[in-house]
């Protein structure tokens, strides 16, 4: 698998990053690791802002839909409350196939990802033996569209 390129690694050190006005839009992932992908290290500050990713085609991606800010954290004792604030994400107009069960991963901090808005996701799993699934935790003020696979956490 080929790495994607990422939003990624904002608050490594637990340093202040800001990351904002991003427009990634009729991109094709074929193979890789990641899809649209935000990485925040946990300690970190700042802020990660109107992000959109548009019109994606997916092909076998790992992650093909991924938050994570618990970049780097192996055990839960060494997990930290805050990190960079993750808001005004929008993902719409994705279709294809996911290498993992896990199609969509917006795994944020307790303090929160806000305003994240998935729309038009239309993403199964490459494998005919697996369901793709989403998962998600601590989204503050999401909108959902049509989504496949469901998400219902927002």
């Amino acid at each position: 698998m080929y790495e994607s390129n990422s939003i990624g690694s904002l608050g490594r050190n637990k340093s202040y990053e800001t990351v904002e006005e991003v427009h990634v839009q009729n991109c094709s992932f074929i193979g890789t690791t990641n899809g649209a992908r935000i990485k925040t290290w946990p300690g970190g500050s700042g802020y990660a802002r109107k992000i959109t990713f548009e019109d994606i085609m997916l092909q076998d991606v790992q992650n093909s839909i991924i938050i994570d800010q618990y970049y780097n954290i192996k055990t839960l004792s060494k997990l930290e409350y805050d990190a960079v604030r993750v808001s005004e994400v929008t993902y719409r107009g994705f279709n294809g196939t996911s290498a993992s069960e896990k199609a969509i991963n917006l795994n944020c901090s307790p303090s929160g990802c806000f305003n994240i808005t998935l729309d038009q996701i239309y993403i199964v799993s490459s494998k005919s033996s697996q369901l793709a699934y989403a998962f998600c935790k601590n989204i503050a003020n999401g909108t959902i569209g049509s989504t496949v696979p469901k998400v219902s956490c927002i």
